[in-house]
Order: C-alpha cells, then sequence, then structure tokens
C-alpha cells in the first residue's frame, strides 16, 4: 500500500478540493435563503423544479436554499452550513463522515429528497427496523412538502404494504430487509408478484458498517423440506466427550476436532463400527462435528439466546437478536438439541446474496457515518466511493485517555468496576461498551453487587434500545450495552429532555468506557464517538488485558515482557504499543480476507447478473413457451386446445422452477468447491483460478441442465386450464422461507465468526 502513498495523497488532495468548493456552494446558498423565505409553500415547492433538469441539479445553491427553507418550515430544524454540505458531497456521490450527534438524520433526508427530486427512487439504508420506521415519520413532512412520497419497510411490515412502500420515491429499510426482498423476488413466477422496485439510490446511514464490516455476510434464503434432522442421540453421546482428551480445539477457537479416542467413544455410544465408513462419513460423522461445535465452540448468551423455548441467534455486530435468522440446519438443530427443544425440520438453500453485490447492484451508492476516514481504502477498493470528511458545527470537547492495560481479565474486570463505581459516585452519567450478552450481564451483576443501579441493552431487551440509550445521558446513569448497540439514537446530556444538562456537563459528561479493544480502531472510534455531541464535554476509556482476544489473536506467536503493579496494571508505554500493534494485525488480516474473499465471490456475482437477466427475460416474454414448444414441438401440438395465456404461463413456472433448483444446486456446489478449493495449491494450481475455472464450467452446465430438465417435465407433467401441476408431479416450491445467518469473516466478532470455521461441514 505505501508504495500507491502519491496515489491516495492525490485523491485526498481532491477530495479537500471538493470539499472547498462545496463550502462555497454552500455559502452562497445561505445568502439565498431570504429571497426563499418570502415565498408561499405552493411557490416554494415549484421553485425547486427549476434548479433540476435532465435528473440532475444544475443550480445546487439554489436548489439547497429552498431544501434549507422547507426543512425549517416542516421539521422546525434549520440546517447548519456543514449539514448543507454534507447533503452535497451525498448528492455528488461520497460517502461523508459526521460526528455523531452532528445531524445525520435530516441530513439523510435532505439528500433523499434532493435525488427524489431528480426523479431517482431512493433506499435510505439503515441498521435496525426502528431507526427505519422512526425516521421515515420523523422526516415525512419534508419529502411530502415537495409532492414526493415516502415509506418505511421493516420486518414487521405485511406484504401488501411493503409493494405500496417499494413505489415510493423515498424508501427507508434496514439493509437485510432489502435484501431478502430482493432474493424472495427472485423466486416469483409472475411479474405481479414482484413486491420490490429496482431504485437507483442507494443513501446508507451507517455505512461503515453496512458496506465494510457487514460486507462479506451473506443473506440466506432457505426453503422447507419438510424434514427432521436425527440428532438426539448424537448431542447425548457427545455430551459424554472430554476436552482435550475426545476433542481439540485450534488455537483461535474457531475449529474442534475429534481426538482418535475421541472416535472410538463416539462409536461406541452410538453402536457403529467406524465414523469414518462409507456408511457413516458423509452423515453420522457430519452430525457428530456439528454436535460438537454447537457444544464447544457456540455459547449460549454470547453467540445466541434461548427465548419462549426456541434458539434466537444474536448479531455480534449489533448485539442484537437476529430476526427470523438461523444457523444452516444441521447446526441450528444440533444447537437445538443441545438445549434439550424441539429440533427445526430442515431445508435447503433457495438464493445467496453477500451485501456487498446487493450494494453493488445499485447505480448510485452514498452513504454517511462517524467512522468512514478508516474505512477508506476497503470504500475505494470494493465499492469505488470517496469519503468526504465533515467538519463539527462545534469543537470537540471529549477527553480520550489512553488505554488502561491488565495482566489478567479479571484484573481487567476488577478494574472497570473500580472505576464505574468512582464515576457513579459524581454522578457523572456512564456507558459501557461490552462485547456480548454474557459479559454485559456479569458486569451488571457486579455493579449491582456494589449497589449501583444498571441499565443493560444487549439482544435479550433490544426493544427497548431507543429509550435506554436515549436516557443514557441523564445525571447518575449507569447503561451497560452490548457492542454498537444504539447507534443512531442520540445520547444527551441530562436525559432525553436535556433537563439536566448544565449538571451532567460540569461533572464531565458521558463518559463512555470500552471494556475491550476491537478487531478495528474504527470500531473502537464508533463507542468513542457516544460520548462528545454537539461540543458536550466527554469522556472515552478502553480497557485491556493481555488475556483479550484482539492481544491474543493479533499477538500470537508474540512475547511481550511486561511488570504488572499490584492491581495488574501495565503502565508502559511499550505495552500500549504492543496493544495498538495487535490490533493493526487484526484490521490487516479483516482486509486481507476482504479481498480474497471478495476474489472468489465476485465470479458468483457475475453469475448472478446472467441468472437475473434470465429470469427477467423468462418472466416479461413468452420465451419460455418458445423454447418449450420449439424443443418438443409434439407436446406444444397436443396443448393448442388450451387457453394461450394459460400455457405462457404454465411453460413460464416450469422454466423457472427447474432454473431457481439449479441455482440452488450450483451455490451448493461451489461452496463445497469454496471449502476445498486450498487442496489445489498442494497439486500446484493457482486456488483461486481453478475456482473460477470450476465456476464457469458448472454454471453453463446448469443452464443446459435447466432447459432439459424443463423440456422433460413439459413432456411429461399435466398441464390444463388451471396451468401446470407441478406438485402433483412431486415439483414442489417451499412453502415457507426464512433466512440462515453464515458469514465468510472469521473476525466478524461472535456469533457469526463460528460458522466460518464449521467450513466443509456444511457449506
Amino acid at each position: 500500500m505505501a508504495a500507491f502513498g502519491w496515489f491516495w495523497k492525490a485523491m485526498g488532495a481532491t477530495s479537500e478540493r471538493n470539499n472547498k468548493k462545496s463550502k462555497g456552494i454552500v455559502a452562497k446558498a445561505h445568502e439565498l435563503i431570504g429571497e426563499f423565505e418570502a415565498l408561499d409553500d405552493a411557490a416554494l415547492s415549484a421553485a425547486v423544479r427549476d434548479t433540476v433538469r435532465d435528473g440532475e441539479v444544475v443550480d445546487k445553491s439554489r436548489f439547497l436554499a429552498i431544501l434549507s427553507v422547507a426543512a425549517t418550515r416542516t421539521l422546525g430544524m434549520t440546517p447548519f452550513d456543514v449539514q448543507n454540505q454534507a447533503v452535497l458531497r451525498l448528492l455528488e456521490g461520497d460517502v461523508i463522515q459526521m460526528a455523531t450527534g452532528e445531524g445525520k438524520t435530516l441530513v439523510g433526508a435532505i439528500a433523499a429528497t434532493g435525488f427524489a427530486l431528480t426523479g431517482k427512487r431512493v433506499h435510505l439504508i439503515t441498521v435496525n427496523n426502528y431507526l427505519a420506521e422512526r425516521d421515515a415519520t420523523w422526516m415525512r413532512p419534508l419529502v411530502e412538502f415537495f409532492g414526493l412520497s415516502v415509506a418505511a419497510v421493516t420486518e414487521s411490515t405485511p406484504r401488501e404494504q411493503r409493494v405500496e412502500a417499494y413505489r415510493c420515491d423515498v424508501v427507508y429499510a434496514p439493509v437485510t430487509e432489502i435484501g431478502f426482498d430482493h432474493l424472495r423476488d427472485n423466486q416469483i413466477t409472475h411479474r405481479s408478484q414482484t413486491v420490490q422496485l429496482p431504485a437507483e439510490v442507494a443513501l446508507v446511514d451507517e455505512a461503515d458498517s453496512v458496506l465494510v464490516d457487514e460486507a462479506l455476510v451473506p443473506l440466506v434464503l432457505a426453503g422447507s423440506e419438510g424434514t427432521q434432522q436425527p440428532t438426539g442421540k448424537i448431542t447425548e453421546a457427545v455430551s459424554h466427550l472430554d476436552e482435550e482428551k475426545d476433542y481439540e480445539t485450534d488455537a483461535d477457537g474457531r475449529n474442534v476436532f475429534l481426538t482418535e479416542e475421541g472416535a472410538k467413544k463416539v462409536e461406541r455410544l452410538l453402536g457403529i463400527d467406524s465414523l469414518y465408513s462409507d456408511e457413516h462419513i458423509g452423515t453420522t460423522l457430519v452430525r457428530v462435528n456439528l454436535a460438537l461445535h454447537a457444544r464447544a465452540l457456540l455459547i449460549r448468551d454470547v453467540h445466541y439466546i434461548v427465548e419462549d423455548g426456541k434458539v434466537a441467534l444474536v448479531d455480534a455486530s449489533r448485539g442484537r437478536v437476529a430476526e427470523l435468522q438461523r444457523w444452516p440446519d444441521g447446526l441450528q438443530a444440533a444447537v437445538e438439541a443441545k438445549e434439550g427443544l424441539k429440533v427445526s425440520e430442515g431445508g435447503r438453500i433457495l438464493d445467496s446474496i453477500t451485501l456487498q453485490a446487493l450494494m453493488r447492484r445499485y447505480p448510485t451508492v452514498c452513504g454517511m457515518t462517524g467512522t468512514a476516514v478508516e474505512a477508506t481504502d476497503q470504500l475505494r477498493s470494493f465499492y469505488d466511493l470517496h469519503v468526504s470528511v465533515i467538519d463539527r458545527a462545534n469543537p470537540l470537547q471529549r477527553f480520550d485517555e489512553a488505554d488502561r492495560i491488565y495482566a489478567t481479565m479479571e484484573e481487567k474486570n476488577q478494574a472497570i468496576v473500580e472505576e464505574i463505581a468512582l464515576l457513579h459516585t459524581n454522578g457523572q452519567p456512564v456507558l459501557v461498551g461490552t462485547h456480548d450478552v454474557a459479559e454485559s450481564e456479569a458486569l451488571a451483576e457486579a455493579l449491582n453487587e456494589r449497589g449501583i443501579s444498571v441499565n443493560v441493552l444487549n439482544a435479550k431487551n433490544d426493544a427497548e434500545e431507543a429509550r435506554i440509550v436515549a436516557e443514557a445521558g441523564d445525571l447518575g446513569r449507569v447503561t451497560v450495552s452490548t457492542q454498537m448497540a444504539g447507534r443512531g439514537t442520540d445520547i444527551r446530556l441530562g436525559g432525553a429532555d436535556e433537563g439536566d444538562h448544565d449538571k451532567v456537563a460540569k461533572l464531565g459528561g458521558l463518559a463512555v468506557i470500552g471494556t475491550a479493544r476491537h478487531r478495528t480502531a474504527r470500531l473502537d472510534n464508533q463507542l468513542r464517538g457516544r460520548a462528545g455531541r454537539q461540543g458536550d464535554p466527554g469522556l472515552s476509556l478502553f480497557f485491556v488485558s493481555l488475556e483479550d482476544d484482539i492481544v491474543v489473536t493479533g499477538g500470537e506467536d508474540e512475547r511481550i515482557t511486561v511488570h504488572p503493579d499490584a492491581s495488574g496494571r501495565i503502565e508502559s508505554s511499550r505495552a500500549q504499543q504492543f496493544v495498538d500493534h495487535c490490533q493493526r494485525v487484526t484490521e490487516g488480516q479483516l482486509l486481507e480476507i476482504h479481498s480474497q474473499t471478495w476474489k472468489y465471490n465476485k465470479l458468483i456475482s457475475d453469475h448472478r447478473t446472467i441468472l437475473d437477466e434470465r429470469r427477467a427475460s423468462l418472466l416479461d416474454t413468452d420465451a419460455a413457451w418458445r423454447e418449450l414448444s420449439e424443443r418438443a414441438p409434439e407436446r406444444a401440438t397436443e396443448l393448442e386446445a388450451i387457453d394461450a395465456d394459460k400455457l405462457r404461463q404454465a411453460a413460464r413456472e416450469i422454466m423457472l422452477y427447474h432454473l431457481d433448483h439449479e441455482w440452488s444446486e450450483y451455490l451448493a456446489l461451489m461452496d463445497d468447491v469454496r471449502e476445498s478449493i486450498h487442496l489445489r495449491a498442494i497439486a500446484r494450481e493457482t486456488p483461486i483460478d481453478e475456482y473460477h475455472r470450476i465456476a464457469i464450467r458448472e454454471f453453463k452446465e446448469l443452464a443446459n441442465r435447466a432447459v432439459d430438465q424443463a423440456v422433460d417435465t413439459f413432456r411429461k407433467v399435466v398441464i390444463d386450464n388451471d396451468g401446470a401441476h407441478l406438485e402433483d408431479a412431486g415439483w414442489k416450491r417451499p412453502s415457507a422461507t426464512w433466512t440462515y445467518m453464515v458469514s465468510d469473516n472469521p473476525l466478524a466478532g461472535s456469533g457469526n465468526s463460528v460458522i466460518s470455521g464449521i467450513g466443509n461441514i456444511f457449506r
């Protein structure tokens, strides 16, 4: 990267010149506001049309001035000059960096309105359901002022309302809902069933989270097969295994292996001769390995919680329950059996798309976040996006204290409790960022034992998130939260109504404490950014131990000599440098993994584009009937008496069924290839090249097989005026669908990362 330093400097200079230009446009807009304040609503709404021509804003200063006046009238919020500058950079297609509390919600709404006024449909992508609903409702008056429509799509939005919402000019929705609706639309058999209409613009809130942190997380749509996983006896056998003696885990805790002794014990308990025989290696051994992973690597209240008799997965990057998501079936069943719950029925993967591939479908992508600069390389490399840093409206008053480093986890945790107790004694509000549910609850229990009342925000009560976070700045409040929970909700000093703002400010403002450093400095800065809002005072402080995951992973094979004091604290610049080094190592690993994974995903993404074009052709034309008639003319002649529209739809359903089925098989096959492709290196072949060769060959065969099977079905299946009776012939589409939680990112955090370690068992 250093060799190209001149390039990044040049790009930075360009960004700075753009910012200077933006400031000039904003200054002129500020001067024009008085002119437009004199207009009535109708005249103001009409005036904005004169600033737009051929889908572009041709007079940016007047455009911004009009939108500023409209925001004041409809929302009672007059944008600062820096907010208008941010709007301008979004309209230019940048990712903007704005500090927490600087008004990104208003900026996003003004920019979305601007895009919509140029005739582009906008998906304003949020990180959760609450923010999508809140922001759409809050910003609605501004959007509708110009005769535009706005709606929100959330997890609970019924299908009929989704259809209506996606036809609006501005749609607020979580990225997962956008993605899963896209996947479900790829299962339809008639164009009238389409839920989502395409949008020209993706305006991404918390852009670094969506575009970088979770970019490689595949959204996976699965369908019911009505089968049960035989897990009970296997789970019972695995429960008798002893760690180290019967099984071992690798250094980073992502893989677990049976020892020879353990394999013999399982064989004895199951009453079989060999796990590795042809009879058992592809079935029983797989289930044993899954049960072992469920036992050894998936931890209750870290990777999942049990709620209402069901396993609910925790999204590690957000500290929230991952609604309507489950692990791939064997693993899901293994965890359910481990917890003594009813085992879910099995299914098969229907379709999958990574967030990165989903975002690249939009002609224009832009976004907002408080920590974009640290992700500049990734944003540029994978999306060709530029970053613009927007100045604060008021100078930062937060004090970022140096890390407090301890020798052991136990000593660090004790120090955290002591520090919180000390801050609480003075009445200063404290927000503690933990890494998982179990840690948040253990800390809350320790504080309660000290007589300190705690508000806990984690995956078990994320429905109360906005309320808890909004009150986190209140006098004497202690809030313990899982990673990144509450992003998007303002923490105001003195509580949501800021009643005790001045008292809290005098105490030093909100104190943010991190219980460990994150895998990247950017995630640390996201947590820090919760304090010091809009020029308020604040404090941030991270505690680190040499037993922390980041230090163990990033400092593997390295040693440091330390001399802790009686409390276990290590006060040396060398220790701080070592921790920083460990974090840089994990950051480098993340970037390399991202780069390599994208090389594998890119070809599948290209094949998806071809598949989408094929599907569109079958849905929107009579291509299906034409092709089947040409390949089986005798069958077409037999059906001449049937209504032509019925025949076209029957042919469409036959072709689409086999195309979708073959695509599903192709995805499963390429996952298997991906897991074993590293073995090609032994034969001195380049794994990525070999993977591409196999993918191209298999995709070509997929297309041929889909047509051949469709022709065969066309000849055999009953077709009458009620259509093609595919279900009667055993060709049944899933009656229910759900989504899987998987990840290609082994350093993503907790829950997801374990999945990538299971490797060839299910992927």
